[in-house]
């Protein structure tokens, strides 16, 4: 049997296998897991999904830290407090993984400065992009000022300006759904977190 294929009929287990794939998949840029889907709601009740770079993961908390334009819509979605999913797929390990729990915004403090501290000079200049990221425009355009398009910067100062457009998105998962694709069998399971931190899991049919 391919070990990918390998059931875990522990729930105990799986919940710990989904920790580490996430937490493995915030430091690794070549895990499927890297890039999962999040999605928001906006203020009419439309969904609204995009793809966006895990940045980090904290177990003790199961917090989930992705980062974003301070102007961009989902920080109006989320603000303080709004519902947020999160999907990610690795099809190698056939591992599905529907996260859903409370995102929030934060532009300022310690978490804030140091994720902006922590990018690479690269990264940051993403947000120096101007106007605000989905501003209509009538030609293809980067937003990026044309001294600095087309090339990685050369100091802090040219990203300096870019801070005050950075900001963090945190997602607080309170349920995870876990589905396992294997050829013995599939497992599906689900996790929500209790009110004293711990989880508690039920086995769902597939």
């Amino acid at each position: 049997m391919n070990p990918l294929d390998e059931v875990i009929d522990d729930l105990d287990e799986v919940r710990a296998d989904i920790f580490r794939r996430l937490g493995r998949a915030s430091k690794d840029r070549r895990s499927a897991m890297h890039t999962p889907v999040i999605g928001t709601v906006r203020g009419d009740g439309t969904p609204s999904q995009r793809v966006m770079v895990l940045r980090a993961f904290d177990p003790a908390t199961a917090t989930l830290r992705f980062h974003t334009d301070s102007r961009a819509a989902k920080v109006d979605e989320l603000g303080d407090g709004a519902p947020i999913s999160v999907l990610a797929y690795d099809p190698a390990a056939k591992r599905q993984f529907r996260l859903s729990g409370t995102g929030r915004i934060e532009t300022d403090g310690e978490t804030a400065d140091k994720a902006w501290n922590d990018a690479t000079l690269f990264a940051r200049r993403c947000y120096l992009a101007d106007p605000a990221p989905g501003t209509l425009s009538d030609i293809p355009v980067s937003g990026l000022p044309a001294d600095i398009e087309g090339r990685k910067p050369e100091n802090d100062a040219e990203v300096a300006p870019g801070r005050a457009n950075f900001a963090v998105l945190l997602a607080r998962i309170e349920t995870i759904e876990f589905l396992h694709l294997a050829h013995t069998g599939h497992r599906r399971a689900i996790f929500r977190l209790q009110p004293d931190g711990s989880w508690y899991g039920q086995w769902l049919v597939p």
